[in-house]
């Protein structure tokens, strides 16, 4: 059965079609992946201890190679207690051990993996993600919430009609059992917006995005852009060494909307676009800047960028939430304009020294003025 389905997803694959019957009947929707949070896991004979030995098809709706295995929430790993963000199970993927699934899609269109991992043993942990042709690396090293777990967002365009979704441990440790746990592996299709007479910026309030997990209260890491090559917040580029969080305003303070961007590593964690302007014309680039109500407290400035022009926004987080607009005037010296946004400082939560936290920025529009008086 397991090879027959393989096979079947190969020649898929090849002949780049769709109507294959080893599919999914059901149209994509947004969110986990068939079994995407692993609470299906192996029958108890394809299970030796945590160790999956049943074969590549032990986990259902995945297919799986090298050393895996089965964790349940609460296990030990010496004097480490593992916790699983949601539900009750998770895998750990051990040196060159991988997963994969392959999901029916649009050609052409723009998706979003988000998926949660934690660190178990080295500290440059890293993970291999792909979608042929596109690959990317999500480096492990920097840990942004206090449970261990962060959740990680990377996106690709689909070339094919099947995508086939892989995540690869490349470690090589000594314990070949060391290797970071995943859960709650989702998918979400991006829309790309576009510039309108009311905001010259594309998703200006950030609305699209990734997929947020409903039960897990620490946002979506979006890794800097040269990891990834689609940038999984459309029209904005990730452009720093260190990434940058995506939050809700189901589980923060959000200044307008549902969606924000915290910038978590100060000058490290960057966003910007490059906007259509006109030379000579006198532009107006409004945003809000403000704090999460995550107990990130303290002297915060925000720096604006656009074009040669610079604006240092302070603002003083008390850490329960609150925001303030502000407005930087220029005159566009080009036809295509770089706007740009990142933290001064360095900021940990006040409740807990060892999260990375940072101002939020959120409502962001660029207008031309008719006739504007520059200040």
């Amino acid at each position: 059965m397991g090879g027959g389905v393989t096979a079947c997803f190969a020649a898929v694959l090849l002949l780049l079609s769709a109507t294959s019957s080893c599919l999914a009947s059901a149209a994509f929707k947004d969110g986990l992946l068939p079994n995407g949070n692993f609470e299906h896991g192996p029958k108890p004979s394809d299970l030796k201890g945590t160790v999956v030995v049943g074969g590549k098809h032990a986990i259902p709706h995945w297919e799986i190679s090298g050393f895996i295995e089965y964790i349940r929430s609460g296990q030990k790993q010496g004097d480490m207690l593992l916790v699983v963000p949601e539900g009750a199970f998770a895998l750990r993927l051990g040196n060159e051990a991988s997963i994969k699934q392959w999901l029916r899609v649009v050609r052409g269109m723009y998706y979003s993996i988000t998926f949660s991992a934690a660190r178990t043993c080295a500290q440059d942990e890293r993970l291999n993600i792909s979608v042929a042709p596109d690959q990317g690396v999500i480096p492990m090293q920097t840990l942004y919430s206090s449970s261990g777990w962060d959740s990680y967002a990377w996106a690709f365009q689909a070339e094919f009609e099947v995508a086939e979704i892989l995540i690869h441990n490349p470690g090589v440790e000594e314990d070949p059992a060391c290797g970071p746990l995943i859960d709650s592996v989702a998918v979400k299709a991006l829309y790309p917006p576009r510039a309108t007479n009311k905001n010259l910026l594309k998703n200006g309030d950030f609305e699209e995005g990734p997929y947020l997990f409903p039960n897990t209260s620490w946002g979506v890491l979006m890794p800097p852009n040269i990891e990834d090559d689609h940038s999984p917040l459309p029209g904005w580029m990730i452009e720093s060494l260190k990434a940058v969080k995506y939050i809700d305003s189901a589980h923060f303070s959000v200044p307008q909307g549902k969606r924000a961007v915290e910038l978590l590593a100060g000058k490290e964690s960057a966003i910007a676009q490059i906007a259509r302007t006109i030379p000579g014309k006198t532009y107006d680039l409004t945003f809000s800047v403000g704090d999460a109500s995550n107990s990130c407290a303290g002297s915060m400035i925000v720096e604006a960028f656009a074009g040669r022009d610079t604006l240092k926004v302070p603002y003083e987080s008390k850490g329960k939430g609150g925001f303030k607009r502000a407005v930087l005037r220029f005159k566009a010296v080009s036809t295509r304009t770089r706007i740009m946004f990142y933290s001064t400082f360095y900021t940990m939560r006040s409740d807990d020294f060892a999260s990375l936290c940072g101002p939020i920025v959120d409502d962001v529009k660029l207008l031309s003025l008719r006739n504007p008086r520059m200040a």
